[in-house]
């Protein structure tokens, strides 16, 4: 089989004084995620799957619109910063949360992340996704760069759980075969949002 991970759009920054900060997409972010039903047209989907961060659930509707899928929201694919009281996009980062962002950059999660914990509630539901799949399915997961990224690093053995640059609206593939092993088919395929990358 194969999943198609895309990463969210671009997100508005958000902090609040109460609860969880849940930031929707930006006008930019909502003509990102408009792109992505004609960037995967030539792939017959046969599940959707999204994290359940607004975010997440914005840059998948016009997919599952299109498809006329229902969108599955697995909270295992929800990013490390599931429940904060802020949101800051990656590119605001680099000057509200300097050290954040160098760390980041640098390949590794934030510090207040659980690395462990948060890897293995990732490849749980992943590996949960490919067992209510068909091995002949094409499913798409719409989640989040360290998301992506720690599903990674465990399919290739890296020893950064930040490896690669995922941009927003980015497409990457991942394929499973009948005894479960997986290849890395491609990493963040932009061509369909080039002209609207921030980083």
């Amino acid at each position: 089989m194969q999943l198609l991970l895309i990463r969210h759009a671009l997100p508005a920054l958000a902090l609040v004084e109460e609860g969880a900060a849940d930031p929707p997409l930006t006008e930019e972010g909502r003509l990102q995620a408009d792109r992505l039903p004609d960037a995967l047209s030539p792939y017959r989907i046969a599940k959707l799957f999204c994290s359940p961060q607004r975010r997440a659930l914005e840059t998948a509707a016009p997919l599952a619109t299109t498809r006329q899928l229902p969108v599955n929201r697995v909270e295992g694919l929800a990013e490390y910063d599931y429940g904060l009281d802020h949101y800051i996009p990656i590119d605001t980062a680099r000057d509200l949360a300097p050290d954040s962002y160098a760390r980041i950059r640098a390949g590794h999660l934030p510090d207040f992340v659980n690395a462990e914990l948060f890897r293995t509630r990732v490849l749980d539901a992943v590996d949960e996704i490919v067992r209510s799949c068909e091995h002949s399915d094409t499913a798409v997961i719409v989640a989040h760069g360290g998301v992506i990224n720690v599903l990674f690093q465990q399919v290739l053995g890296l020893e950064r759980p930040l490896t690669f640059p995922i941009d927003y609206a980015s497409v990457s593939r991942l394929l499973i075969s009948r005894s479960g092993a997986r290849r890395v088919a491609s990493i963040n395929e932009t061509g369909h949002v080039r002209d609207m990358l921030r980083v």
